[in-house]
C-alpha cells in the first residue's frame, strides 16, 4: 500500500476515483480539489479553470454515464462505474475520466470531439454561442454544449481514446489538460 501511495505522492495525484457516481459524491470531489488548489495556493485565474473543467467534465460523467457492463457480468446491482483522477504536473493540471459508452454512440462523440479538436479558440467561442442560440436539448437536458465549453475553459485540445469492450460497449477515456 506504502507503495501505491509513493507512487501517487510522486505523480502529483490529488484525487483518484472509481465508482459510483452520486449527486452527493460529486459536491464532495469538489470540495476536495478546491481545498487541494488552496493548499497549493494557486492563482485564481488557474483554480477557476480548473474547478470549472472539473463541474463539466463530471457533469457529463453523470449525465452520460452507461450502465457498467462488468457490473451486468458479476450480476452486482445496476449503477454507473466511471473513473477521475486529477493530477498536477509542470505546466498545469491534468483531469482524466473514463465511463463505458454504448458502441451505437461512439461515432457521434468521436466526430463531435474531432470537430472540437480541430477549431481555434474564435471559433468555439462562435460555435458555443451559436449552440446556446440555435441548440436543441439532448434527452439528457444539454444542448451539445459540455465538450464544447471544456475545450474552451482548458485552452487546450481534447484528449480521448475508446477501447472497445465488448459487442454493445466501449470504454471511453477523456484527458483535459489545463495550464
Amino acid at each position: 500500500m506504502y507503495d501505491f501511495y509513493d507512487r501517487m505522492e510522486r505523480k502529483n495525484i490529488m484525487l483518484s476515483f472509481k465508482g459510483e457516481l452520486t449527486t452527493d459524491l460529486l459536491n464532495s470531489i469538489l470540495q476536495v480539489v478546491e481545498s487541494k488548489l488552496q493548499a497549493f495556493e494557486e492563482a485564481a485565474r488557474i483554480r477557476k479553470k480548473v474547478f470549472n473543467v472539473l463541474v463539466e467534465v463530471m457533469q457529463n460523467l453523470y449525465h452520460h454515464r452507461g450502465e457498467s457492463p462488468v457490473r451486468q457480468v458479476i450480476a452486482s446491482p445496476k449503477d454507473a462505474s466511471v473513473i477521475i483522477m486529477i493530477a498536477k504536473n509542470a505546466t498545469g493540471y491534468s483531469i482524466f475520466t473514463g465511463n463505458y459508452i454504448e458502441n451505437q454512440n461512439v461515432d457521434k462523440l468521436k466526430n463531435r470531439l474531432e470537430e472540437v479538436n480541430a477549431m481555434s479558440k474564435d471559433q468555439l467561442k462562435e460555435l458555443y454561442k451559436n449552440v446556446l442560440v440555435n441548440g436543441e436539448r439532448t434527452k439528457n437536458g444539454g444542448g451539445g454544449l459540455g465538450m464544447i465549453d471544456i475545450a474552451r475553459r482548458s485552452g487546450d485540445k481534447l484528449d480521448f481514446g475508446f477501447v472497445p469492450f465488448d459487442d454493445e460497449n466501449s470504454f471511453f477515456s477523456l484527458n483535459v489538460n489545463i495550464a
